[in-house]
This record gives C-alpha cells, structure tokens and sequence, in this order.
C-alpha cells in the first residue's frame, strides 16, 4: 500500500507567477532592444557623488576616485575641459570611457567631436 502526499491546492500558482514575471519582463526587455532604446544605469555626477558611487564607475579605481575627490574638495567641475585639466592622465580617450560607462560633469556627457566639414 503505498501513500501519496495529497497535493495542496494553489501549490503551484507562486511558481507559475514568477515564471510568468520572468516571460513578461524578459519579453519587454526584448522589446525595447528590438525597439532601438538602450538599457542604461543611472548617470554617475562627479560633483556630487562619493567615493563608492564613483568606484561603481568602470575605470575608476580607489586611487582615480580619490583624486576626483580631493580635486573637487577645492572647487567642483566646471565641465569636461576642466575635469581633464586638473587630473593628470585623463586625456580625451579616457574622458569618452569614463562617459560611456555613465560619469557626467553637471549632467553632461563627454561631448562628440566636431562633425568633419564635407568640403567637395
């Protein structure tokens, strides 16, 4: 004689809700890649952000957080120009990673180059 757990009923609906949360929330972050939008993180400000948000950054170390800081303890960013000038070793390249991977300077991104002039 053998003897079986009666099943519980509704057992199965927690289950099966997440996985339809899961369908749906993949299905909508599908939808938005086919549709064009990028997923992004939040924006990182230079100005006002502590060392562990900058160091959420991709690029900056505790070393490049730390020097952001001390720099900004004298005065904040005016802008982009300026955040290169006063820390040594961020040239433009480093400037555009760092933007890329969401720091701004009062809500900026690293700004595109200058649109070469079609001169025919």
């Amino acid at each position: 004689m053998s003897t079986t757990t009666p099943r519980t009923p509704g057992r199965r609906r927690p289950a099966l809700a997440r996985l339809l949360a899961a369908a749906a929330l993949g299905w909508h972050l599908i939808g938005s890649l086919a549709a064009g939008q990028a997923l992004e993180w939040q924006d990182t400000e230079v100005n006002t952000a502590n060392q562990a948000e900058l160091e959420r950054v991709k690029g900056v170390g505790p070393q490049l957080s730390a020097r952001i800081l001390a720099e900004r303890a004298l005065a904040p960013f005016r802008d982009w120009a300026d955040l290169q000038a006063r820390l040594q070793g961020i040239g433009p390249v480093k400037a555009r990673r760092l933007s890329d991977a969401g720091l701004t300077v009062h809500g900026q991104r690293w700004p595109a180059p200058p649109a070469a002039s079609a001169s025919h």
